[in-house]
C-alpha cells in the first residue's frame, strides 16, 4: 500500500497509508480541517545485483580489496 502526503491548513502535513482504490482525504483526521493531497517523489534505492555500480556508492577499501584479490588471483595462476 502506498503511503501518500497531505496537507491541512490548520495542522500542516501528514502522511496517511492508504490502498491505491481509497478515495483522498477531503478532511484531517485531527482537527476536521479541509485537507489536500501533495503530490511528491517517491523515496526509491536501487541496490543489488543486476545494477550499474554507479548506482550506489562504494568504498574506496572495497574497491582497493577486490583489486588486491584480482591481483592475487591472477599471479597464482
Amino acid at each position: 500500500m502506498p503511503t501518500y502526503l497531505y496537507e491541512c491548513e490548520k495542522c500542516g502535513r501528514f502522511e496517511k497509508l492508504q490502498s491505491i482504490k481509497d478515495e483522498a482525504l477531503k478532511e484531517c483526521p485531527d482537527c476536521s480541517g479541509e485537507v489536500k493531497r501533495i503530490i511528491g517523489a517517491p523515496g526509491i534505492r536501487f541496490k543489488g545485483s543486476g545494477f550499474y555500480c554507479t548506482d550506489h556508492k562504494i568504498d574506496k577499501t572495497d574497491k582497493a580489496d577486490k583489486i588486491d584479490k584480482s591481483s592475487s588471483d591472477e599471479k597464482a595462476s
